[in-house]
């Protein structure tokens, strides 16, 4: 039986299924606890078989692309913060004070991680690149987010980061990925003939980070506080701000003459934001008054930016296989 054109693809229904089971069905107590640990360890062994996966030399390819790195930077760390600045007299009459706040917060996180590498992986872009990149700027993130939430919001207070976000990231998705690449010699050649197995750890990934962070917000009262004016005005504004930096990753990749995969790679890494350390630094940075209405643009931002990648996903997947350089010499 044909598929329906306008049916979206398995996994961005996945997606609806998960979020819509986040909102009736939340996890919480130990059921949450279990479902953090379940997410902790898919992340922890999707980079795992990346680094077995990964040749030495397409790591140090990938570390060396030094051109792509930096524009994927200056995206996250430079356009995102001049996008909400710009953006302020179409955006702040749409949302609260409070909430126009938690916009400028969003926009000065660093990217998401495994989210991007797994999207890049499905796409078929510049996975190594993309590792390299997105991990990279979780890094910096953690010294750059204080100095750029302190200029965007001339917040009071705290504005380090403890030692134990910095240990997080090293454990969770550095120690894996070397593991990983320790393996490789034994278990390379098994991960290679498996590909299968790698996408359904990428994808599964994505659904339990969703479903873990949407039940999170669900619980904490994300729908009992925020009136349907108010969210339908976060979702505007959240969808502008997207919309704008796919456009202009996807043009500016284009203009300087990105590959193919490249521009894949720069598309996912450089218009993500990450939940996952957004969470973490918002306690950190933030009163506790008011950090409950500024993450939720995040929270909302990060919903979607799943969603509209999972079809941008599609499109990429989808363009044919590239032919190999030995086929073409031959030729």
């Amino acid at each position: 039986m044909t598929r329906p054109r306008f049916l979206p693809d398995n996994f961005t229904l996945s997606l609806i299924v998960v979020v819509t089971l986040a909102s009736f069905f939340p996890c919480s107590g130990q059921a949450a606890v279990a479902f953090d640990w379940l997410t902790n360890v898919a992340i922890g062994l999707l980079f795992f078989l990346h680094g077995a996966k990964l040749s030495r030399e397409a790591i140090v390819a990938g570390a060396t692309h030094w051109r792509l790195h930096l524009l994927i930077f200056a995206f996250t760390f430079v356009m995102f913060p001049l996008l909400g600045l710009a953006f302020k007299p179409l955006l702040a009459p749409l949302v609260t004070p409070d909430l126009y706040l938690g916009i400028l917060f969003l926009c000065a996180l660093p990217a998401t991680v495994q989210s991007a590498i797994a999207l890049t992986s499905v796409a078929r872009g510049n996975v190594p690149a993309a590792i390299c990149s997105a991990s990279a700027s979780s890094l910096l993130g953690i010294f750059l987010t204080p100095l750029l939430v302190k200029f965007l919001m001339s917040t009071s207070g705290e504005s380090g980061v403890s030692f134990e976000a910095v240990g997080k990231i090293l454990v969770q998705l550095l120690l894996p990925f070397v593991l990983g690449q320790l393996m490789r010699r034994w278990i390379g050649g098994w991960v290679a003939r498996h590909r299968g197995l790698v996408k359904s750890i990428d994808q599964g990934s994505i659904l339990l980070v969703v479903y873990t962070a949407f039940s999170e917000a669900v619980v904490s009262g994300l729908w009992h506080q925020t009136s349907s004016a108010t969210l339908a005005g976060v979702v505007l504004v959240c969808a502008v701000i997207l919309a704008a930096a796919l456009l202009v990753t996807t043009c500016v990749s284009r203009a300087l003459g990105f590959s193919k995969e490249d521009e894949i790679t720069i598309v996912f890494c450089g218009s993500k934001k990450s939940l996952a350390t957004g969470i973490p630094m918002a306690k950190v940075l933030l009163s506790s008054s008011t950090a409950g209405a500024i993450v939720l643009p995040l929270m909302i931002f990060h919903q979607m930016q799943l969603m509209v990648c999972a079809v941008l996903v599609r499109r990429y997947a989808s363009r044919p296989e590239a032919a190999p350089a030995a086929d073409a010499k031959a030729a």
